[in-house]
């Protein structure tokens, strides 16, 4: 499918219609440093249109992607393989090229204007993304050996890349179109042309990624994807980052209570996430079952705090308003966005996690919240069933059944030593199946396999700069 097909299907190509945007500096990537054993170390592009790994965690269109593209740029560069990522400018004030990190560079993509879009918007603006990575990409003078695409717009600028410079790919998409659909109906605001977008990408892709078995199980069952060419890497979490806090401490940090049974909530604020499902559940545990309960929030805009409600955004609005009418609205805290350096204290200072998304394709939270050795009450969609060990680190509820949330955490309330038990075995899992280090080579072992079927055919078609 040609790029100005799919804008033309999207009804939106009119708002492609900028000024010329300015031209991208390229100084070249450094020589690769020769390995012991011929281990093969890779110069990366990670391509992420609207998650910026930069990007402030918990504000509107900034969640799990955005973590996953910071994460796997870090642990790959610790690795000693050379990232690029490439990610639409959305500030004036951004500078074209930022040096983040040793062998991490990032790249803000001047296409479309420069402030922050929903993603829902972007469509008309990937022709002039793609044409900006492929001529950056031409001026270095030692070719990209892989495209890592995060997102379905993304894929398609790595679509563009293979197609002009011969440059091979792998896909994660993050979300799908037609499963977004299903759950959310009307509610989800992307164009129809999405969805023939995605499948047209999983035919060309050189390996597609799925988080876990229910988004491979989605692939092939719902686009037809070749089983193939899907491989299984989940999301992770970063030991440095994470790691259990004695509650006492966590809580006096917060300014936190220290006997009163707290339940955490974290991620971004849209409906999709289901946090009014975990207020409607932490209402009914105060109302039915008598437990002083109180329910952090965490995640929003900056001036999503208690005091700062002119800061809120629609949804955090209405799910002040949820919690006000259920009558809980002292007992339950919006915390706002806050820095990753805190999440741990956050993580560590509740007795129980709480994630009902109507629809999930992994959930990075609920491997989070065990890392720091807390129990996950999860609903039983997308990755969550596959990260939750159900009875064993956590419980899985059906989605939207908030009555269902509220047993299962008044059974924990009533029994901490189980819930003591599962964090202990939520933090073994983490630590064994979901550190950002084993995910990380994970991908490169990936890279390798389809650098070693294409490398050939990739070299002849690469352009001269």
């Amino acid at each position: 499918m040609k790029l100005n097909e799919v804008q033309a299907a999207a009804s939106v190509a009119s708002a492609a219609a900028q000024a010329a945007p300015q031209a991208l500096p390229s100084p070249p990537l450094p020589a690769l440093p020769a390995l012991p054993g011929g281990a093969a170390r890779h110069r990366i592009a990670i391509i992420s249109d609207h998650a910026s790994p930069l990007a402030a965690p918990g504000s509107v269109d900034c969640g799990g992607q955005n973590v996953y593209v910071a994460q796997l740029a870090r642990e790959l560069a610790r690795a000693g393989h050379l990232v690029d990522v490439f990610t639409r400018r959305d500030a004036a004030e951004q500078r074209p090229l930022v040096h983040w990190c040793d062998n991490i560079r990032v790249i803000h993509v001047p296409a479309g204007p420069p402030r922050y879009l929903p993603k829902e918007h972007m469509l008309p603006y990937v022709d002039a993304f793609s044409r900006h990575v492929a001529r950056f990409a031409r001026r270095q003078p030692v070719a990209y050996d892989i495209a890592h695409a995060n997102f379905f717009m993304s894929g398609m600028v790595a679509q563009h890349l293979k197609a002009t410079l011969g440059l091979p790919f792998v896909i994660t998409f993050h979300a799908l179109g037609r499963v977004r659909r299903l759950a959310q109906g009307t509610a989800d605001t992307f164009p129809i042309a999405r969805m023939r977008i995605e499948a047209t990408l999983m035919r060309a892709a050189d390996r597609i990624i799925a988080e876990c078995p229910q988004d491979r199980h989605d692939m092939e069952r719902l686009y037809g994807a070749p089983l193939s060419r899907i491989v299984i890497a989940p999301c992770g979490f970063s030991p440095d980052e994470l790691w259990p806090v004695p509650m006492a401490e966590a809580r006096a940090r917060l300014g936190l209570e220290a006997e009163r049974f707290i339940v955490l909530q974290l991620g971004r604020m849209v409906p999709r996430k289901g946090v009014d499902t975990v207020i409607q559940g932490v209402a009914m545990l105060r109302h039915r079952y008598g437990v002083d309960a109180q329910l952090l929030v965490v995640g929003g805009d900056p001036g999503g705090a208690n005091g700062s409600h002119p800061g809120d955004s629609v949804e955090l609005g209405r799910l002040r308003s949820v919690a006000a009418d259920l009558g809980v609205g002292a007992h339950v805290r919006f915390t706002g966005q806050q820095p990753r350096a805190a999440l741990r204290d956050y993580y560590s200072a509740a007795n129980v996690f709480a994630s009902t998304p109507w629809y999930e394709p992994f959930g990075i939270t609920p491997v989070e919240a065990m890392a720091c050795a807390r129990p996950v009450i999860g609903a039983e969609v997308g990755g969550i069933k596959s990260t939750v060990n159900d009875s064993v680190t956590g419980l899985l509820i059906p989605s939207r059944d908030p009555a269902a949330l509220a047993d299962r955490l008044a059974r924990l309330q009533r029994h901490p030593e189980l819930a003591r038990a599962m964090g202990e075995a939520g933090r073994r899992r983490a630590c064994e199946h979901y550190t950002w280090r084993h995910v990380a080579t994970q991908l490169a072992a990936i890279y390798t396999d389809v650098l070693d079927t294409t490398r050939p055919a990739a070299q002849a078609a690469i352009l001269p700069t």
